[in-house]
């Protein structure tokens, strides 16, 4: 395994991935956006801004020029926020060599144009760059993998060969990749299930209990699964990695940034206060909106979602949202 690998972000996340890559002994270097923890990665090889605690390896290279992470690599990462992606890669799109694959790992949908990351990759890039695009996506927090805990999760791409690619080098006996062909399938579950963690976090929140928050969960997935049939996904990717996986792990874990934004909501502090406080992104934010509007533009039913989008945007107090939830005209439970 001899490519040279740009990763693109250094949040938890893309400090996780291109760290997994380097202990297997691969050419990677990590893009920061601030210069000054670049010089601290160098200098004490951890990002304790976030990831504290954990060592990075030792042959991880860092850099706060694009030009130095993106140019002439074989692969690269993206791991920079759904709503500045377009941004960034604008930026990379000169300096990237025919035959790049590139694996995104970040989960939204861009709010000015409701479009998905791989959409997003083909507006903007050439289509011979573009089609080698593979998503990574799955129930994956970053300290448990730093941790090398037991992870799985799915590359998906049109492209077999890509797919096969990235599951070849982020493998690790900690690390399980599946290959899948649903691109729109997985893109739409990973940024979906971060909308219903923040009603779970509503939920939990508010002190409603484990029946409330499991019947948003399987709710929440019957929602995805109507957006993502309405764009042509296969509604099979929603029972695996990318879409009940995820959405399980968000909606339930105590590292879930989305989860915790939905409890302080339910706990009555307000949306300003709450990302105020926070260094991280928190997808599901921005996907509340970029999601409900989309999901007007192709006709498709998402009331968890709308209201998810009325609790953050229009102040509507989370247990009148959960009323309304409850109270809607009876039906049955497929359709």
């Amino acid at each position: 395994m001899g490519e040279k690998i740009g990763v693109i972000g250094a949040g938890s996340w893309g400090t996780t991935l291109a760290n997994l890559l380097a202990k297997k002994g691969l050419d990677v270097t990590l893009w920061a956006y601030e210069p000054e923890l670049v010089a601290e990665m160098r200098a004490t090889r951890v990002n304790t801004l976030f990831l504290p605690g954990m060592e990075l390896a030792a042959g991880l290279a860092f850099t706060n020029s694009l030009e130095e992470a993106a140019a002439g690599k074989d692969v690269l990462v993206l791991v920079s926020p759904s709503q500045v992606m377009r941004s960034v890669l604008i930026q990379l799109a000169p300096l990237l060599r025919p035959g790049v694959t590139l694996v995104n790992a970040s989960k939204g949908i861009e709010l000015d144009t409701l479009m998905t990351m791989d959409q997003v990759c083909a507006a903007v890039l050439p289509p011979e760059v573009a089609g080698r695009f593979c998503v990574l996506s799955g129930p994956s927090f970053a300290r448990e993998v730093a941790q090398e805990m037991p992870t799985a999760v799915v590359a998906a791409s049109a492209d077999p060969e890509a797919a096969s690619l990235v599951q070849r080098l982020f493998t690790a006996p900690y690390f399980r990749v599946y290959t899948n062909s649903d691109v729109v399938g997985v893109e739409i579950g990973g940024a979906l299930k971060n909308v219903i963690a923040l009603a779970a976090g509503i939920s939990d929140g508010l002190g409603l209990g484990h029946n409330t928050r499991a019947a948003l969960i399987t709710r929440g997935l019957a929602e995805m699964n109507r957006l993502g049939r309405a764009m042509g996904a296969d509604p099979a990717t929603f029972a695996g990695l990318a879409g009940m996986g995820d959405l399980v792990l968000t909606c339930t874990g105590d590292l879930s940034r989305n989860r915790t934004v939905g409890m302080k909501l339910g706990q009555g502090m307000r949306l300003s206060e709450i990302l105020g406080e926070m260094r991280m992104v928190a997808e599901g934010v921005k996907t509340a909106e970029s999601a409900w509007r989309l999901a007007g533009q192709v006709g498709v039913d998402m009331p968890i979602t709308e209201k998810v989008y009325q609790v953050l945007y229009e102040d509507k107090p989370a247990r009148q949202a959960v009323l309304e939830l409850m109270t809607r005209d009876p039906k049955a439970e497929r359709g």
